[in-house]
């Protein structure tokens, strides 16, 4: 076969991109424990907030502008007991093929490592935004639907309800595609999670500690507080606006997965 005939048997570029893409996907949904971590996730996501949201309920009076308000009430339980299990499964969606040695059968059928990484981010950032955002309203509506009988409710409605509820389901794509990226540059499970954990809350803990005012100004650019800053009903004074914060939010894992573009090229699998 002639060199012009090669490739013109070659598959496009978007048949291949789509190709990688079904892999990765079938990769992620044959894992039964996917599943099931998901579904104890979501379970006890939605236990803890009927607690909190009891919990605000009792409190008397209207509730002041703070760090825990109504809205932000909503997604304590779903930041505690849904971002790190979700994160944890996007870190061993790469490490896993390099424990069990599939990742040179990956490698193999691809051999551009960068289009491995893309479709590996883009098929677990849109299960995490997927599973964020239904959690993220159901976590609202229970919330509000508790507190209404006190009448201290939202309405989703109201202005900046809506982009806060959806910012919310945001934050667990974001959280996970840096887990999925920090998988690829440590490549082993233990220290990527972590690398994760660190990243995702212990660099927020860390800027606690530091004299004022370079706490906040530290602290401003962690996921955290850039996660509350878009979720609040009164975003704090002396942080990142709502907007920049979500620029924030969007850069961690764009950095996390640039860096490990460069890295998984520059080594041998």
């Amino acid at each position: 076969m002639t060199a012009p005939q090669a490739q013109a048997a070659r598959p496009p570029a978007a048949v291949r991109a789509f190709d990688v893409l079904a892999s990765e996907w079938t990769k992620l949904r044959s894992a039964r424990s996917n599943y099931l971590t998901l579904l104890i996730a979501a379970a006890v996501t939605i236990g803890a907030t009927v607690v909190v949201a009891h919990a605000i309920a009792s409190t008397h009076g209207p509730p002041p502008p703070g760090p825990i308000d109504p809205l932000t009430g909503s997604f304590l339980a779903f930041a505690e007991y849904t971002v790190l299990p979700v994160s944890i499964l996007s870190v061993l969606f790469f490490t896993s093929e390099y424990g069990t040695g599939l990742i040179c059968t990956t490698f193999a059928a691809v051999p551009r490592r960068r289009a491995v990484l893309a479709a590996k981010a883009a098929v677990t950032g849109t299960a995490a935004l997927v599973a964020g955002e239904l959690l993220a309203f159901a976590a609202f509506f229970l919330t509000q639907a508790i507190l209404s009988g006190r009448h201290r409710g939202l309405s989703l409605a109201q202005p900046g309800v809506p982009g806060a509820v959806l910012a919310a389901g945001l934050v667990l794509a974001a959280c996970a595609v840096v887990g999925l990226g920090l998988g690829a540059i440590i490549r082993h499970t233990a220290g990527a999670i972590a690398a994760t954990i660190a990243v995702i809350y212990l660099l927020a803990a860390a800027c606690l500690l530091l004299p004022s005012p370079w706490n906040a100004r530290i602290c401003r650019f962690t996921l955290p507080v850039a996660a509350y800053q878009v979720v609040a009903l009164h975003p704090q004074a002396g942080l990142l606006s709502p907007a920049l914060s979500l620029l924030v939010l969007l850069a961690w894992p764009g950095a996390i997965l640039i860096v490990a573009a460069v890295v998984i090229t520059r080594r041998d699998a």
